[in-house]
């Protein structure tokens, strides 16, 4: 670990000297940490992510600023022996970097059309582009289908049980419920509900387990907010199967021309970035079924949550 943060620092000097907007950061900051509810540079929040094991960084996946500010994160880290777990691919595929950014990607099965390709292009470019390995963390499209249509039997058994030794108490899951049902406007039939929560238990499973296949390597995952949550997310499985590990998880959230009520974040991220809002159509209207025709939701890796 020193020798990471001596090159980290090394690496931080000629960041800073070459960026200048890193200076107005560290003067006007819009990163909190949630525990204090103080304002913190972006200079302290890559110390903090420096000597940390497990960085999760959240995003709202249709906010292309959410992936450009983690791109520079990661940059700026300058550790090219760690590793980056993406959401956006599959558990075990792993990207081979190439002049074609997009191809790279599709090659390891990315779905860039799924995904509204380039979104996610600051992101991942950093990523390679800082000699950082990229691999997946998700369970496929089909597999999610079939978790809330037929239960724990369409999972692999390694992420059935990771799932079964760290289960969420009772307040906690009724937070997911809750949200999930939220993320889909209310329009989620009561009986789909356990299965859609399975599906994003296995989904954090699929990603705690290529985080673990680091083998004491620093590692940062990069996924949806609701997947780098401290009560329901990923960090919960860290806390129960590794609970040595260090753990920093950041939430990337929207302003809404308000002071942030920190409050509401607590116990879920450790700090939150806070970037302008984006334009974008009404959400729930994609679940307003057609005369006559009640919706079905299906289980998607592109939520915003």
């Amino acid at each position: 670990m020193p020798s990471r943060v001596a090159n980290f620092l090394a690496s931080l000097a000629l960041f800073t000297l070459g960026t200048p907007a890193l200076a107005a950061q560290a003067a006007e900051p819009n990163i909190f940490d949630v525990g204090t509810g103080a304002p913190v540079s972006r200079i302290q929040l890559i110390e903090r992510l420096a000597t940390t094991q497990f960085v999760l960084l959240g995003e709202m996946h249709d906010n292309t600023d959410h992936h450009a500010k983690r791109g520079e994160l990661i940059a700026a880290l300058n550790t090219p022996h760690a590793r980056v777990v993406a959401e956006h691919l599959e558990l075990a595929k792993q990207v081979q970097a190439s002049d074609d950014l997009k191809a790279s990607l599709e090659q390891a099965g990315f779905d860039a059309q799924g995904w509204d390709w380039p979104l996610h292009a600051p992101l991942f470019s950093a990523v390679l582009e800082a000699g950082v390995p990229l691999s997946g963390g998700n369970i496929s499209r089909e597999t999610a289908r079939n978790a809330v249509r037929t239960g724990a039997s369409a999972l692999p058994e390694a992420l059935s049980q990771l799932i079964a030794l760290a289960p969420l108490d009772a307040s906690v899951q009724s937070r997911l419920n809750e949200d999930l049902l939220g993320s889909h406007c209310g329009h989620m039939p009561a009986s789909m509900l356990d299965g859609m929560r399975l599906a994003q238990h296995a989904r954090d499973a699929a990603m705690f387990s290529a985080l673990r296949d680091s083998q004491g390597k620093p590692a940062i995952l990069v996924a949806g907010n609701g997947h780098v949550r401290h009560d329901y997310g990923v960090p919960a499985l860290i806390r129960q199967h590794l609970p040595e590990a260090s753990i920093v998880s950041v939430g990337f959230i929207e302003e809404d021309g308000k002071t942030p009520a920190l409050e509401q974040y607590r116990g879920q991220f450790d700090y939150v970035w806070i970037v302008p809002a984006i334009k974008r159509d009404d959400p729930c209207l994609a679940f307003a079924p057609p005369a006559n025709k009640a919706a079905t939701p299906v289980p998607s890796t592109t939520t915003t949550r």
